[in-house]
């Protein structure tokens, strides 16, 4: 697949100058595009699943929530290759990003061992949902066909930390255009059974899945041996066995930052599974609700790691005013458009929850639902900024126990609270725990927010590493 021709830096010279808005702009409009499309396969599998019947949407919904658990914690820990390179690339080590690519390889295929495992083992979670048989058969069945899946994705997710970390972020974005383009299609003959294939319905989704994911890893990672721009990097220059003082390197800040991803989607996903026990009906608004969430926290992904790639390369370079600014840039930038895509989601609530689903009484819960994730969205934007940068600054450890106590803590210990007990008055089913997860996130925002601050101010040595 060939990257669209734009000015590009030639790998072994210094960065050409370019203001702060410029560079966030240019790297973060196509980690925007690449996010978007890995979010709109999942609103094909909710929008698909939906129109074959609430089974099927609750069914993908609960699987997407335990798969989400188990394949964002692993890939969180492989996200440590970002600022890992993006300080090698700020400092010019070039043959040592190869080297960490190597190492982040085996990393993954280590990490997707355990994930497969769980996805096929996935009892502790059912029990937390408590759902009916005819459900617990869809959920299996979806997880089963994603265990194939996992092993591809993070492959792939390896190749994404590179490009990202180097600034250049354009063929991920190819690359996951091209996966969204093969969703739609591949459900189709999976979920209704075309060209000889049963019909799978839900579960279907799982396996259009794991076709996309190999795929996606295959192609990139040929593609990436065949370009010119990226041979001085010397990925493939030679073969390394793993190797424990490497690994270790990568696991000091990718440990931490798996556990944040874990308390970070945990609490996401035992919303869902406490939910669950609500009905097919909640369930399927509130799979609605968390889908639109999710999909909107694309946009302060793609500008926090848009933005925490300019502070690693930074750092690498000793520049830590620049690294300051930048983090600042990117969170105001953010904000503004929170606030903007909040009050959108607000006005348009029940017409949005009408294009996911014919059902009028899972579109009018999903409705009310929708409402409060305008709040969540807003308070979400600065979390997700601060969060990225942080992990430019190689702090891990702090930021980890600051989401513990506010997602785990507050949002979940919160909702579980006002959504099923009468702890606080009349329970208030789902949108109890959307009330809790919002004041979560503003505890959390506050927190990290705060500590880059306080740590910011001052000046940052380049080959400094610290998980703290």
């Amino acid at each position: 697949m060939a990257e669209v021709t734009t000015p590009i830096r030639t790998p072994g010279a210094p960065p050409a100058p370019r203001s702060l808005p410029r560079e966030l702009l240019h790297l973060a409009w196509p980690t925007l595009i690449a996010q978007i499309a890995v979010m709109g396969s999942g609103v094909i599998d909710t929008v698909m699943a939906g129109h074959l019947s609430a089974l099927d949407l609750a069914a993908v919904g609960i699987g997407a929530s335990i798969y989400a658990t188990v394949f964002v914690t692993a890939m969180g820990v492989l996200l440590a290759l970002i600022p890992v390179v993006a300080h090698h690339y700020g400092a010019r080590r070039l043959a040592a990003i190869g080297a960490d690519v190597r190492q982040s390889l085996w990393l993954a295929l280590i990490l997707a061992a355990g994930a497969v495992w769980l996805l096929r083992h996935p009892e502790p979670f059912l029990a937390l949902a408590r759902i009916t048989p005819e459900v617990e058969l869809k959920v299996r069945a979806y997880l089963g066909a994603l265990s194939f899946a996992v092993p591809g994705y993070l492959l792939f997710r390896v190749f994404y930390g590179f490009a990202s970390g180097i600034g250049r972020p354009r063929p991920v974005m190819l690359f996951n255009l091209a996966g969204l383009a093969l969703k739609a299609p591949l459900n189709w003959v999976f979920m209704y059974g075309h060209f000889g294939m049963p019909a799978l319905g839900g579960p279907g989704c799982g396996w259009s899945s794991a076709v996309i994911a190999w795929s996606l890893a295959l192609a990139a990672w040929s593609w990436c041996r065949r370009e010119e721009s990226f041979a001085p990097y010397e990925i493939f220059s030679r073969f390394d066995w793993p190797q424990q003082a490497a690994l270790k390197e990568l696991l000091r800040l990718g440990i931490p930052t798996g556990i944040t991803f874990l308390v970070d989607v945990t609490a996401f996903t035992f919303m869902a599974l406490f939910i669950a026990r609500l009905g097919p009906v909640m369930s399927a608004a509130h799979q609605i609700a968390a889908n639109v969430a999710v999909f909107l926290f694309m946009v302060p992904m793609a500008l926090g790691s848009a933005t925490g790639v300019i502070v690693g390369q930074a750092l690498g370079a000793g520049e830590s005013r620049r690294s300051r600014h930048a983090g600042l840039l990117g969170l105001a930038v953010a904000a503004t458009f929170g606030l903007v895509l909040g009050a959108v989601i607000y006005l348009a609530a029940l017409p949005l929850a009408r294009l996911y689903t014919p059902d009028a009484t899972v579109a009018a819960q999903a409705a009310a639902l929708l409402a409060l994730v305008a709040f969540y969205h807003v308070a979400d934007t600065v979390q997700a900024v601060m969060a990225q940068v942080l992990r430019s600054y190689k702090r891990a450890l702090a930021p980890m126990l600051i989401y513990a106590v506010a997602l785990w803590g507050v949002g979940l210990g919160g909702g579980y609270l006002l959504g099923l007990t009468d702890v606080f008055g009349p329970s208030r089913g789902a949108a109890g725990f959307w009330l809790a997860a919002v004041a979560s996130l503003v505890v959390a925002g506050i927190g990290v927010t705060g500590y880059f601050l306080r740590i910011s101010a001052h000046p940052v040595l380049p080959k400094s590493f610290s998980g703290r």
